[in-house]
């Protein structure tokens, strides 16, 4: 007797451990590893909203202890040796193969650790932009979208109301170490509408985020909902 009730306990202690080892291996397979690209003009708080969804428990799950969470930008001036210098976005053209060869770089980075959340601030989108202004280049980034679609990458337009900009400057110029650059705004307001034809012609999903009212928490609600909506929070697995 005292057998058969021991053999009970070990089965039903077997059944206990696959039922949890089931969960554990479900709960792996949703692992949050949301890949947005945010693009804008100067002014959209794309910088601003990117922190906040590096740390957004809808978006990169809750956190009791901050640790390493990647938030890359192709706005980094890294081709010079001073500030405010030169990088993937505002190459010249003797650097072209420079920068090319660092956007292949970064997607194969991303291919290497799929099953990551990556926060971009600025990439592609912003390249094509400002080199078809500064050197009437096009650009043609179908090669990379092509890597980055798989990968469940997407877009995040940041954009804001012409009028709205003014006050925003204001605001910018409180902490800004290069206030210069926000004499006119005028280039900022074309460079958005350049932007948003790039992104309709784009392989990646979008989501046009209207930041007019300068409300960040709420703008970053916008996108959680989003990702959440269409899939973009998880990668799903590939052999």
């Amino acid at each position: 007797m005292h057998l058969k009730v021991k053999l009970r306990r070990i089965k039903h202690s077997i059944l206990m451990d696959e039922e949890l080892f089931g969960y554990t291996l479900k709960a792996m397979g949703n692992k949050l590893c949301p890949k947005v690209i945010l693009e804008g003009t100067r002014l959209t708080f794309k910088t601003e909203i990117a922190f906040e969804l590096n740390e957004h428990p809808r978006v990169v799950g809750p956190r009791k202890y901050r640790y390493h969470s990647p938030l890359i930008s192709a706005e980094w001036c890294a081709f010079t040796n001073y500030p405010w210098g030169r990088g993937p976005i505002n190459f010249e053209p003797q650097e072209e193969s420079l920068a090319m060869e660092t956007y292949a770089t970064w997607v194969k980075m991303f291919e290497l650790q799929r099953y990551y959340s990556w926060i971009v601030d600025r990439f592609h989108i912003s390249t094509q932009a400002y080199q078809k202004q500064a050197y009437a280049k096009e650009y043609d980034f179908r090669w990379l979208e092509e890597r980055l679609l798989p990968l469940n990458f997407r877009i995040v337009f940041c954009t804001r109301w012409p009028e709205s900009f003014e006050a925003a400057r204001k605001e910018r110029l409180k902490v800004s170490g290069n206030p210069s650059q926000y004499n006119d705004l005028t280039p900022f307001i074309r460079e958005q509408e350049l932007m948003r034809e790039l992104i309709a012609k784009s392989m990646l999903p979008s989501l046009i985020l209207d930041v007019s009212d300068s409300n960040i928490p709420a703008a970053v609600e916008r996108v959680a909902d989003w990702l959440e909506q269409t899939g973009g929070l998880y990668m799903p697995d590939q052999e």
